[in-house]
C-alpha cells in the first residue's frame, strides 16, 4: 500500500514538473509571437507612412523586399541560373 502511494506520488510530481515545463515553453512560443506580430505593426505603419510621403522610395523598398522580377528578359540583362 505504501509502495502504491509512493509511486503515485512520484508520478504526479513528475506529471507537475513536465506540466510546467510545457506550459513554459508554450508561454515561450506566445511571447515570441507577439514580439514578431508587433514588430511587423510597427513595420507596416512606417512602410504606409512612407508610402504617403515619398512614394518612389516606398516602391524601391518594396522591390528589394520582393526581389527584382527577372522573369521577362528584359534587354540588355542575362539570366543568371
Amino acid at each position: 500500500m505504501i509502495r502504491t502511494l509512493v509511486g503515485y506520488s512520484i508520478v504526479a510530481v513528475v506529471g507537475v514538473v513536465a506540466l510546467k515545463m510545457a506550459l513554459g515553453l508554450l508561454g515561450f512560443v506566445f511571447s515570441l509571437l507577439s514580439s514578431l506580430l508587433w514588430f511587423v505593426a510597427i513595420g507596416f505603419v512606417i512602410y504606409l507612412v512612407l508610402k504617403v510621403i515619398s512614394p518612389d522610395t516606398a516602391s524601391r523598398i518594396k522591390e528589394n523586399i520582393r526581389g527584382a522580377d527577372n522573369s521577362g528578359g528584359s534587354e540588355g540583362e542575362e539570366q543568371s541560373v
